[in-house]
């Protein structure tokens, strides 16, 4: 029985790399023909036919390069280097070099399209993280208009009358515009921060409505050390105040509960309102805060609005997160409202 000695199999494998090196110059522009071409010009946008007639003719002109090339180029520099050529290896077609073009040119199709797809999935994040920030902003501008001036010609009345309030209401709207203008930029804000900006939401608007609502605020549980997305529940206190009660025929009512257990916030706002006018759950402002909800707290968070006729529930559950030193960052903010303030 005849055996291949060691010198058969190197002569072997130098013939094999010899066959894939004279094949380069072939194999490389057709590859690219159809990832950086055909792939592009038809398939990523989605002209089918195009993209079918076209790989069609790229296979084709595969089984005429194949023949060709043998017969021209590979053959011949096979003689030079002295190669012993069976008589199948000597035709002008081959399955073993046609095949080569073909996958070689797929995989590098494959590639491109994997390099595309994972181009508009940064672009597409990063489009979602602008559109976040710009909603955001949006929020901040729909907060500020009404409630700014009713609460400025507030202040003003007090003023007049030289009320011990206006220092109160001053430091209060310089609190929640500090809030607005800085700690609103960063992506996660104090929990202990956003309920106080709440809280002086609320007194603001107590004053403009006097003894004529009744309003019902409650926090359980620690609320300091975690954080949250800004400006997530003020929106809901804006609609209930500027869609509920300042709607309701008799005397409204307003009601914050907040709780936090076991790292999780709980937050329902609820408010009367004119049973015979149905309130929007699709408003600008409450449909941005449902995408932010959905775009930072995927899977982390539930939102629920029910419309009970002559009360408005707003129930909201978040998943919050905890970091250190926190405290510090409060106080520097604090300081920095009263700054505003003076």
């Amino acid at each position: 029985m005849l055996t291949r000695g060691p010198v058969t199999e190197k002569f072997s494998l130098w013939h094999n790399v010899f066959n894939v090196t004279c094949w380069l110059p072939v194999v490389i522009p057709y590859s690219y023909l159809l990832a950086y071409f055909i792939v592009p010009k038809f398939l990523l946008r989605e002209k089918f036919v195009h993209f079918i007639f076209a790989a069609v003719l790229w296979v084709i002109g595969g089984v005429a390069i194949n023949y060709y090339y043998r017969i021209y180029v590979h053959l011949p520099a096979q003689e030079a280097m002295h190669f012993s050529l069976s008589s199948i290896s000597r035709g002008g077609w081959q399955l073993g070099s046609y095949m080569l073009l073909i996958v070689h040119g797929t995989n590098v199709a494959i590639l491109k399209l994997f390099k595309y797809w994972f181009k508009k999935q940064q672009e597409w994040m990063q489009a979602e993280k602008e559109k976040v920030t710009a909603e955001l902003q949006l929020l901040k501008a729909q907060v500020h208009p009404h409630f700014l001036f009713n609460t400025l010609n507030n202040i003003y009345s007090f003023s007049l009358e030289n009320s011990p309030k206006t220092p109160g209401l001053i430091l209060k709207l310089s609190s929640l515009l500090s809030y607005m203008l800085y700690d609103c930029k960063e992506e996660e804000v104090l929990l202990e921060k956003e309920v106080e900006i709440m809280k002086n939401y609320i007194d603001l608007e107590k004053e403009r409505y006097g003894n004529k609502i009744e309003i019902s605020w409650n926090i359980e549980g620690d609320i300091k050390d975690k954080y949250i997305a800004p400006l997530l529940m003020l929106p809901f206190l804006e609609n209930a105040f500027k869609h509920g009660t300042s709607e309701q025929l008799e005397k409204p009512w307003l009601s914050v509960d907040v709780t936090v257990k076991h790292d999780v916030l709980r937050c329902k706002i609820a408010n009367s309102k004119n049973e015979f006018v149905p309130l929007s759950k699709n408003g600008i402002g409450i449909q941005n805060v449902k995408k932010r909800f959905e775009f930072l707290y995927s899977g982390k968070h539930e939102l629920k609005m029910n419309d009970e006729g002559n009360f408005f529930v707003v129930s909201l559950l978040v998943e919050l997160k905890i970091k250190e030193n926190s405290s510090v960052i409060l106080q520097g903010s604090l300081q920095a409202a009263e700054n505003v303030a003076l």
